[in-house]
């Protein structure tokens, strides 16, 4: 016994779970979503086609189509079974999320949930509010959870996290699990630590600004440059008239790179040089210990093989930075 529906496509509909507006519609490339939507009215008929047609019926590069149907695979949504795909079904999929049996519950556990509840409910509802118009998908729920327990970030820090990535049009889990990963890096679980953090993050991002005037970059640091004023700025906390006094000694360097200057300010740190007075006193030592050196040496005519002549010859090896 066969069953055929007897509806023309001018009265039939293709029904989009709201799950996948409220979890993929919003994060996905615009092209991705066009190819998804296709592949669903597809299956609804058990239609057959290829990528290279699929991308001429959309009017898309065939790289577009393949990537977006990586995408989806990726993300669960999709599952390629040799030359077949399936679509997975989405309202399970989050089901199976949300879904975390408890075998066992303590009295404690339950009076240290509940004295939580009230501020985290607060928190909760105000992101859903603030940040997606009172229309959370569940599975927020379960991430933000897992947030506050892996983390141990307060509420005000959570609603902080959630904000951070809204304004920079980001706010989707794996971006904010990597800023939340980030800021746990950093010691941050109140709002104190939090501010402190920023603080600390302002002035290396001025800093760096300067550094790239002074030295006339015009580029982007990488992200080794990044770390390497993160340590004078943050690590050996020098002011930029400290950190000024060694972009000085590059003048007469035809190329000088970071690696040259952190060795110097990393010099100077190990010796407890705080103050420019300190470093450029420490300076003049090392000029007169450098210009006895020489003097020493003009006097002395040791009878070596050229090889070893020349490593005596390194007056630089019998002096710091000047």
């Amino acid at each position: 016994m066969n069953f055929e529906q007897n509806l023309s496509m001018l009265f039939s509909d293709l029904n989009v779970p709201e799950v996948f507006i409220t979890e993929h519609f919003c994060m996905a490339n615009g092209d991705y979503i066009k190819v998804y939507i296709y592949c669903m009215f597809l299956c609804k008929y058990n239609s057959e086609i290829s990528p290279l047609d699929l991308s001429k019926k959309l009017c898309l590069p065939l790289k577009t189509v393949e990537l977006a149907l990586k995408y989806w695979e990726e993300q669960d949504i999709i599952i390629k079974k040799q030359n077949t795909y399936i679509l997975s079904d989405l309202k399970k999929l989050e089901v199976d999320k949300l879904y975390k049996p408890k075998v066992t519950s303590s009295l404690e556990d339950a009076l240290d949930t509940n004295s939580k509840n009230v501020l985290r409910t607060q928190a909760i509802n105000e992101i859903n509010s603030v940040f997606f118009q009172g229309v959370m998908s569940p599975t927020w729920y379960t991430d933000i959870d897992t947030l506050f327990v892996k983390y141990q970030f307060d509420e005000d820090v959570m609603i902080s996290l959630f904000r951070y990535c809204f304004d920079r049009q980001a706010l989707h889990k794996k971006y904010l699990f990597t800023v939340a990963e980030a800021w746990h890096s950093n010691n941050i679980k109140n709002m104190n630590d939090l501010e402190k953090y920023y603080l600390q993050y302002e002035k290396s991002n001025q800093m760096k600004k300067t550094i790239c005037k002074k030295l006339g970059i015009t580029r982007k640091l990488s992200q080794y440059e990044e770390a390497y004023v993160d340590r004078w700025t943050i690590d050996y906390n020098y002011p930029i008239d400290i950190i000024e006094l060694a972009l000085k000694k590059t003048t007469s360097k035809a190329n000088p790179s970071f690696d040259y200057i952190d060795k110097i300010i990393t010099d100077w740190h190990e010796k407890k040089l705080v103050t420019a007075d300190e470093i450029q006193a420490y300076s003049k030592e090392q000029k007169e210990k450098y210009k006895t050196v020489k003097e020493v040496a003009k006097t002395i005519t040791p009878k070596y093989t050229d090889g070893e002549t020349n490593q005596y010859n390194d007056l630089s090896k019998f002096y710091a930075n000047i």
